[in-house]
């Protein structure tokens, strides 16, 4: 479907929508709906069983590239309330989530995080990294925006939400403090993370490895020959043994770095496939937002250390 058509199809659905009521059934589940898996966990680990949650975009897709599809808009428009992350991660949704917003409570959960917190884009002059998820400690302040926005569309549950938010709370910091343990199982000189793109660097803060990336903070970003000629020689200067793949980008740019490394002389294998802008599978340990980051945090350990 062409973009005039998809937008036509929205602007129509908005005028239904707005000659509508909100929820005819109080007793109904709150409808949300997220972009990304990682936001549909909080929203799950803290709305529980009161919640209807749908998250747009499932295992192994690029939000960076993702397009809305007539099936999403009337999702959309279902909607109780809408979560997404913010600082354009969702680029091509932006003018959807625009026009939503006139009728809708459409929410950007990065907005809970003080921007001093955040890395500036290395690309796009005022703009922040939006992979705000690969850091634990900054992913929970995310519940706060979660929390009360719930609380605010079912006040009657807000004791439930306030319950579960708090143990997930403490669940994540559990986590922050076991990525910090597992990753200095890595001798200092060998914490180095070479990935497709750059999604990686809230994780490089949080638990000192640098992070080097071939594409930029986003996939829709262009890279050319002397960034890949840059990312062989640092590999075969510092003598790296292993670069990653991620599960929501092509694997073909990695294998071209591995190539080039081998007709310098320098064998560098894949040392496993990490999970950067999507999930797992549902239903899988790596289909939580939890079960993400220790996956990740293992496949690194396992092939640096």
């Amino acid at each position: 479907m062409s973009i005039k058509h998809l937008f036509l199809s929205l602007s129509l659905l908005i005028a239904f929508a707005a000659c509508s009521s909100k929820r005819e059934d109080t007793n109904q589940k709150l409808n949300v709906v997220t972009t990304t898996g990682m936001i549909a966990d909080v929203v799950k680990n803290i709305g529980g069983d009161s919640l209807q949650v749908t998250a747009l975009m499932g295992p192994g897709v690029d939000p960076h590239l993702y397009k809305a599809t007539q099936g999403d808009l009337g999702r959309l428009q279902q909607a109780d309330v809408i979560f997404y992350n913010g600082l354009h991660l969702e680029g091509k949704m932006g003018e959807v989530f625009e026009k939503l917003e006139r009728i809708k409570d459409v929410i950007p959960v990065s907005k809970s995080i003080d921007s001093n917190l955040l890395l500036d884009s290395p690309i796009y002059q005022g703009t922040y990294d939006p992979h705000i998820w690969f850091d634990v400690s900054l992913w929970s302040q995310t519940i706060d925006v979660v929390l009360e926005e719930l609380i605010r569309q079912s006040p009657n549950s807000e004791k439930y939400f306030i319950q579960r938010a708090t143990a997930y709370r403490n669940k994540l910091e559990a986590l922050h403090e076991w990525c910090i343990t597992e990753i200095e199982k890595i001798p200092a000189d060998k914490r180095i993370l070479i990935t497709a793109h750059d999604a990686f660097s809230y994780f490089g803060r949080a638990y000192d490895i640098e992070v080097r990336g071939l594409q930029g903070i986003s996939t829709l970003s262009e890279f050319g020959l002397k960034d890949r000629v840059d990312l062989i020689n640092f590999i075969v200067d510092r003598k790296i043994k292993a670069v990653f793949v991620e599960t929501s980008v092509s694997q073909k740019n990695i294998n071209a770095i591995v190539e080039g490394c081998k007709q310098k002389g320098h064998d560098v294998v894949i040392g496993g496939s990490l999970f950067s802008d999507a999930m797992g599978a549902a239903g899988t340990p790596e289909g939580t937002y939890e079960g993400m980051v220790r996956a990740n945090v293992k496949t690194i350990v396992e092939s640096l250390r």
